[in-house]
C-alpha cells in the first residue's frame, strides 16, 4: 500500500519484458539495539545530517516506518505491538532499529501492521500482523522476525495492503493472499481468508500492483488498468457502488503508468503526465472539492506528474521537476505544508525541487531527495517519524539512520 524502492529489481524485471508499461506506482500502497535520535536539520546538525547513511527504499504503515539502506540492510521503527519492526520483539522503538543482519534487501512495501520485503535473489520475505493470513505463510500467527512466503525465487515487486497482500512475479504473473470478505483477492471465489498465495487468473502480463484497505489495482503492460474488490466509495473506478471478486478494467483506456490505492480511494498516473483519482472524498483526497467519485476524475489540468502515493486518506504526487505536493486529511500534519489544515487540491510540501519518486503516504509522510537523505512528517503517536519523540511534524524532517 505504501512503499517505495529505487528500480534495482525492477528495472531488472522490466528489461526482460520489453513491452511493459512505465510503471510508477507503489510497488504500491515495509534489529536489535536502538541508534541515536533523529534531528531535524538545523544549523547544528547540518553535518551530522550530511553524513547520514542514504536511503534506496522507504515504507510507511499506520503507526511505523521500515527503510532500506543503500548498503541493502533494512531498518525499522515506531510501533511493535504485532511484530512489525521485525527485530524478533515487540517492543516500540523510537528511534531506526537494524532488522536481523541481512544484507540483501532490494524493495518492501508496509501493510496497516505487516511488511512484506523482497531480497535481490528476488525471494519474499513478510512480518507482523497475520489474523488474516496476510503474511502468506500458511498460518495466520503474527510474525516478529521476517518469515519466507514459500521458495519462489520470482518475486518481482509487492504490495501491501490493511489485511491483504499482492504480488507480481517475473513472468508477469499476479498473486494475492489474505482477507478476502470483500473479493479484494481478485480470485472470484468466497473465501473469507487465504493464508498462502493464490494466482489471479492466467494472465501473464501483470506489470504493477497496488493494495488497499480492501481493494486492489494493478496495471498490466499493454497500459490497461484494472480494479477488484470494495467499491462501496467508487474506488473500483467502474461507475459503480457494489463489489468485484475478479479484476475488472477501468474504462478503455491503454495510458495507465501507475496506480495507488488508499484506504477507500485510488489514484493514478497516465503516460501523458496526467493526474487522475477516484472513490471516496470526505477530506479531500482526490485533489478536488466534492463527493465521491465513481469514475477517474482528473486533477487539475498539469501534465507534469510523474508519480503518485495514497495512504489511508491522504495522496502526494510528484512532478517532474522534483517538486512533492499533497492533497487530503491533514489533520497531522502528513500534508508537510506547515499546518493542520485539510486540502481538497495539490499543496506543495515547501519549496524543494530535490524530491525523488521515492515518497509513501499513511497517517505519516516520508520521501526520498535526490541525495538518497530520508524525511518523515506528519503523525508521530508511536514515534513513527523516527526522532526519538512522540511529537507530531507538520513539515519534512530528516531521520538518521546509524551507520
Amino acid at each position: 500500500m505504501s512503499g517505495y524502492q529505487h528500480g534495482r529489481l525492477r528495472a531488472r524485471w522490466r528489461r526482460a519484458i520489453a513491452t511493459a508499461a512505465s510503471v510508477a506506482s507503489v510497488v504500491l500502497g515495509i534489529a536489535t539495539v536502538a541508534g541515536p535520535a533523529v534531528a531535524a536539520v538545523g544549523p547544528a546538525g547540518l553535518n551530522a545530517a550530511l553524513a547520514a547513511p542514504t536511503v534506496s527504499g522507504v515504507a510507511a504503515g499506520y503507526a511505523h516506518t521500515c527503510a532500506i539502506r543503500t548498503d541493502a540492510t533494512l531498518w525499522c521503527w515506531g510501533s511493535n505491538w504485532s511484530g512489525e519492526l521485525g527485530d524478533g520483539t515487540n517492543t516500540t522503538r523510537t528511534t531506526p532499529t537494524r532488522v536481523g543482519d541481512a544484507t540483501t534487501w532490494a524493495g518492501i512495501d508496509a501493510g496497516s501492521s505487516q511488511n512484506c520485503a523482497i531480497r535481490t535473489d528476488h525471494t519474499l520475505w513478510c512480518w507482523g500482523r497475520n489474523n488474516r493470513g496476510q503474511l502468506g505463510d500458511g498460518t495466520t500467527t503474527n510474525r516478529n522476525a521476517p518469515v519466507r512466503v514459500g521458495d519462489a525465487t520470482t518475486w518481482a515487486s509487492v504490495s501491501a495492503g490493511d489485511s491483504h497482500t499482492c504480488a507480481v512475479r517475473t513472468d508477469g504473473s499476479l498473486w494475492c493472499w489474505g482477507f478476502n470478505r470483500l473479493g479484494q483477492l481478485g480470485t472470484g471465489t468466497d473465501d473469507y481468508y487465504l493464508t498462502a498465495p493464490v494466482r489471479i487468473g492466467t494472465a501473464s502480463t501483470w506489470a504493477s500492483v497496488t493494495a488497499g484497505y480492501a481493494h486492489t489495482c494493478a496495471t498490466r503492460t499493454d497500459g490497461t488498468l484494472w480494479c477488484w474488490g470494495d467499491s462501496s466509495s467508487g474506488q473500483l473506478g467502474l461507475g459503480t457502488l457494489s463489489y468485484s471478486t475478479t479484476p475488472a478494467q477501468v474504462g478503455t483506456a491503454t495510458t495507465w503508468a501507475g496506480v495507488t490505492a488508499g484506504f477507500s480511494f485510488t489514484c493514478a498516473t497516465r503516460t501523458n503526465g496526467t493526474l487522475w483519482c477516484w472513490g471516496e472524498n470526505g477530506y479531500g483526497q482526490l485533489g478536488a472539492a466534492g463527493t465521491y467519485q465513481t469514475a477517474p476524475l482528473q486533477v487539475g489540468t498539469d501534465t507534469t506528474w510523474s508519480r503518485v502515493n495514497a495512504g489511508d486518506n491522504t495522496a502526494c504526487a510528484a512532478r517532474t521537476d522534483g517538486s512533492l505536493w499533497c492533497w487530503g486529511n491533514n489533520m497531522a500534519g502528513g500534508l508537510g505544508d506547515g499546518t493542520t489544515t485539510n486540502r481538497s487540491a495539490p499543496t506543495r510540501v515547501g519549496t524543494a525541487t530535490t524530491w525523488t519518486p521515492g515518497f509513501v503516504v499513511n497517517y505519516h509522510t516520508c520521501a526520498i531527495r535526490t541525495d538518497s537523505s530520508l524525511w518523515c512528517w506528519g503523525n508521530n503517536a508511536n514515534s513513527q517519524l523516527g526522532d526519538g519523540t512522540t511529537t507530531q511534524r507538520t513539515a519534512p524532517a530528516q531521520v538518521t539512520i546509524p551507520s
